[in-house]
């Protein structure tokens, strides 16, 4: 039996190496289409033009090149089934063994905004077609998507004695309706946009498994974890696998750093939530802040910087147990330090913090009950929302105290209440099913440092006890979404205690 490869490529990266080695060491005879046969021709590689198969030549401008039954019946043929099998040796059908093909360049059109007319011509209708022909008779075929692929394949054909492994064949099937899935989901993306269509309708996460966990959240759970397009870049420099629980508190670590971006700020993360977050006028300082407002929980913790981590801080860093710190860099001295705890994960985040929020997307949950989609919070204060309801205003620094909580009460877990004071949280409570007992939490972490401080709550006051633990506490503002049906109630008892409010008109849960 003649051994066949049906190449059909856009990129034509590698081709002809590729093309050269089947032919001259494995035997293979190579039909080709178009511009690919016109370079395999150039470069003195062997192979037949499509029409020799089909019998006719390309119509319409090339678009259809390969949409012929003859072509697809050499992919779909099973061999092994004896009608299929007389289908093929009485109608004469070329059957092949492999199928390369890579698509039109759909992505691109979009990225440099093209035109809707060029647009829909790199919509690839033959090449998905003879790849999933491919993939669905993986059993016999081998579907190739990819010039990265070649290499993979030449070296699996040299250990089989010139025929693709079984084992290659199902995992280059998987990878075509990966790519496929991923194709289509940009083309209902891209036209929904132009055709001012909503996507509701349809969702897919195109995911690709980057590795499997150690474990889940607990030992007896099962973890994997996948990139998708939306994934940041980032590069694990020293320490452990990275665990399930890790990348969590990871994840919100860097959500924080993100809005403090443009300054020396540190995000300390233990358990998924947020015990120390701290502005300073250096990132040493931002730490000796941070660290000052839970120490206790901190130990074990996750701590974030915004800013280089240079060799004196990595000191003091290493004098605690710390699971995980990432950070925009290091300098070389700091790596060298820190790598001396070599159970101490430390990452370098190379996705620039000011991009961070773009990668914020969909948020997803599935339960027993349905899978919920929802947009990211990425909600900021509005100038037209943003008001002053009390008779007291707001000093500039207050008003920048109470700006920096709010953007901390906004990664806490509800119901959540932020206290603050000069750039650093000094009381966080979060996660109660009460809003003022969040409210002593986080009075009881400040302590006497609540005195002139600042409060912000996710959520509006549902009754007045709040305002009056703010007061008991000698809090000066209390910044918070409004929307209340008490409201009133509670601006007059922020006036009858000297308290300064601002509403928001935003909330922030985070259940």
């Amino acid at each position: 039996m003649v051994k066949r490869a049906l190449i059909s490529v856009y990129n034509k990266d590698k081709l002809i190496d590729f093309a050269e080695e089947l032919v001259k060491k494995y035997n293979y005879e190579i039909v080709a289409t178009g511009s690919t046969f016109d370079l395999l021709k150039q470069n003195n590689v062997p192979a037949k033009e499509i029409s020799e198969i089909t019998g006719r030549r390309e119509l319409i401008n090339g678009k259809v090149k390969t949409l012929y039954p003859d072509i697809f019946a050499g992919i779909l043929a099973d061999t092994d089934n004896k009608k299929e099998n007389d289908d093929v040796l009485s109608s004469n059908i070329n059957l092949f063994d492999i199928v390369v093909v890579n698509f039109y360049p759909f992505e691109e059109a979009v990225y440099k905004q093209a035109d809707d007319t060029e647009l829909i011509n790199t919509i690839d209708i033959g090449g998905p077609a003879m790849l999933r022909a491919a993939a669905k008779n993986n059993k016999r075929v081998l579907a190739v998507s990819s010039p990265s692929q070649y290499k993979e394949v030449l070296a699996d054909l040299d250990e089989h004695n010139g025929v693709s492994s079984l084992g290659l064949r199902r995992k280059f099937a998987l990878e075509v309706f990966e790519k496929t899935l991923d194709f289509d989901s940009k083309i209902l993306n891209e036209l929904s946009n132009r055709f001012e269509e909503d996507t509701d309708n349809y969702f897919s996460l195109n995911m690709k498994k980057a590795k499997s966990l150690r474990y889940g959240e607990n030992p007896h759970q099962k973890a994997n974890l996948y990139f998708t397009k939306n994934t940041v870049d980032y590069e694990v420099l020293n320490g452990k696998e990275l665990s399930y629980n890790n990348i969590l508190d990871v994840s919100s670590c860097t959500n924080i750093l993100s809005e403090f971006f443009d300054v020396s700020a540190c995000v300390i993360v233990k358990h998924n939530t947020p015990c120390g977050v701290a502005l300073g006028k250096d990132i040493e300082e931002a730490w000796a802040k941070a660290l000052d407002c839970d120490p206790i929980s901190a130990f074990g913790g996750i701590v974030g910087f915004t800013q280089v981590v240079n060799e004196n801080l990595a000191k003091q860093l290493t004098a605690m147990f710390l699971e995980v710190i990432i950070a925009v860099d290091f300098t070389p001295k700091a790596i060298e330090l820190l790598k001396q705890k070599k159970n101490l994960r430390v990452i370098k985040l190379n996705t620039p913090l000011n991009e961070y929020k773009n990668y914020l997307s969909e948020e997803i949950r599935i339960t027993p009950f349905g899978t919920m989609v929802q947009t990211a919070d990425k909600g900021e204060l509005d100038k037209d929302n943003f008001k002053v309801v009390t008779k007291l205003k707001p000093s500039a620094e207050m008003l920048e105290d109470m700006i920096f909580a709010w953007k901390i009460v906004k990664h806490a877990k509800s119901n959540a209440i932020v206290i603050a004071k000069d750039f650093k949280a000094i009381g966080i409570g979060q996660g109660q099913t009460s809003r003022v007992d969040a409210f002593e939490i986080a009075l009881n972490r400040a302590c006497d440092g609540s005195k002139d401080a600042v409060a912000a709550s996710d959520g509006f006051f549902p009754a007045i006890d709040n305002i009056q633990a703010a007061a008991q506490g000698r809090i000066a503002g209390i910044i918070q979404p409004g929307g209340s049906i008490k409201d009133d109630d509670v601006i007059k008892t922020a006036d009858k205690y000297n308290i300064v409010m601002v509403t928001t008109g935003i909330r922030h849960f985070r259940h």
